[in-house]
């Protein structure tokens, strides 16, 4: 049986849905034509997702294409309860609560692969190393990875010729690395930062960790609203890249005697520590925008601190030896998804198009590809870019004959 915290909250999460849906076009061209063709009839899903009210358009998307659809969360707090209890009346079985113990996100996960998948569909990678751990990889056709972290985990499965089926990395797609975790996050990730303090950006520094497409969108958005942004980086092409951006450069010992905020969005474990936080000014304000809860050193803060307490939702105070407090924003887990809503609906309308359409090609040529991890097909990437232009009433230029003879030839 499906488990959720309320089944009360599902008009509530009705409502939620409907809004996301009017800003999703693309996936709703995409299941209007789903509806039609049942491309995905007798298909079982597994999905490991941050369950939102933009994840229930997809899946009720992949149910119109005729997909049976079994949902867990891919972070134990980043569950909307009343989306969660909306889907379950639809018909999904849904294994996802906000609060879930470390027990209990697992038990889920284990609950979705239960339903015999022919497709995983992950965020993280959670649910396709589960798959490989415990014998449910067998019989699946293909998976996909929504994230850059999962993307990692998965080639890295790859490499050491564990990985047992194909999956394709959707977040290197085109349509979603170049939007999502750009606009997305860098929105989302300083609205999650908002709704829990309500601080001043404007005039304060601002230390982005990380300055890959997620880092790079934090500090975009930062640097728009006012703050004075310092970036840390280990790679010399991407700290050269922020530097030409005009962002000030600096290791993370030096940035930390200077942060009033501090993200991290690096995939990496112990960006933050002890030593930067004992150098931190009083007040400092650390969140975390990658998928794990690794980034902030959560158990070195803990340790350092003499005392701790919530001092609004979201927000945990820790008083250091040193008299100075130190505030750490939703646990150090996802703070857009955790303190916000996530991402635009708008923009995870291009990320979720890109799911839908990559499930549809696994279904039909998933047997034919090797267990390895398989970019978006172009094709795809550009029907979607195509898509969400026309639904934003914008037209744009084709090539010519001649054009596309005269690129083609390597004649003058």
């Amino acid at each position: 049986m499906p488990k959720v915290k309320d089944p009360s909250l599902a008009e509530k999460g009705r409502l939620k849905i409907e809004w996301a849906k009017a800003h999703m076009p693309v996936l709703g061209i995409i299941s209007e034509r789903f509806s039609k063709e049942k491309p995905l009839e007798g298909i079982r899903i597994a999905a490991c997702l941050h369950v939102t009210k933009e994840t229930a358009v997809l899946v009720l998307t992949l149910k119109d294409g005729g997909a049976e659809v079994c949902l867990s969360a891919s972070n134990p707090l980043s569950t909307q309860d009343d989306v969660a209890a909306a889907l379950s009346e639809e018909g999904i079985e849904v294994y996802a609560w906000r609060g879930m113990s470390e027990d209990e996100y697992f038990w889920a996960i284990e609950r979705a692969l239960s339903c015999k998948p022919h497709v995983t569909m992950d965020d993280g990678g959670d649910i396709t190393v589960m798959a490989h751990e415990r014998g449910f990889a067998d019989g699946v056709i293909g998976g996909t990875e929504e994230t850059t972290t999962g993307v990692l985990r998965i080639e890295s499965l790859a490499r050491e010729g564990v990985l047992k089926y194909p999956v394709i990395a959707v977040n290197n797609a085109e349509t979603k690395w170049n939007f999502d975790n750009v606009y997305g996050t860098g929105q989302s990730t300083i609205d999650g930062i908002l709704r829990a303090t309500n601080v001043m950006i404007a005039g304060k520094y601002f230390v982005v960790a990380g300055y890959g497409h997620v880092g790079r969108g934090i500090a975009m958005r930062a640097r728009g609203m006012g703050a004075k942004v310092i970036v840390t980086e280990v790679d010399p092409i991407k700290a050269l890249m922020a530097a030409m951006d005009g962002y000030l450069v600096m290791p993370m010992k030096e940035a930390a005697k200077l942060g009033d905020i501090f993200v991290t969005a690096t995939g990496n474990k112990d960006v933050i520590k002890a030593e930067h936080m004992s150098l931190m000014k009083d007040g400092a304000i650390l969140a975390n925008a990658g998928h794990f809860d690794v980034e902030v050193s959560v158990k070195d803060l803990e340790l350092m601190a003499l005392s701790k307490r919530e001092i609004r939702e979201n927000v945990r105070e820790y008083l250091l030896p040193n008299g100075r407090r130190i505030y750490l924003l939703a646990e150090g887990r996802l703070v857009n998804l955790v303190a916000a809503e996530g991402h635009p609906s708008e923009v995870m309308d291009m990320s979720f198009s890109n799911q839908a359409l990559a499930v549809e090609y696994l279904v039909g040529e998933g047997k034919a590809l090797r267990p390895e991890v398989h970019p978006v097909p172009r094709k795809i990437d550009e029907e979607v870019a195509r898509l969400k232009l026309a639904s934003m009433g914008i037209e744009i230029d084709s090539l010519t004959e001649e054009q596309e003879r005269y690129l083609k030839s390597w004649r003058g």
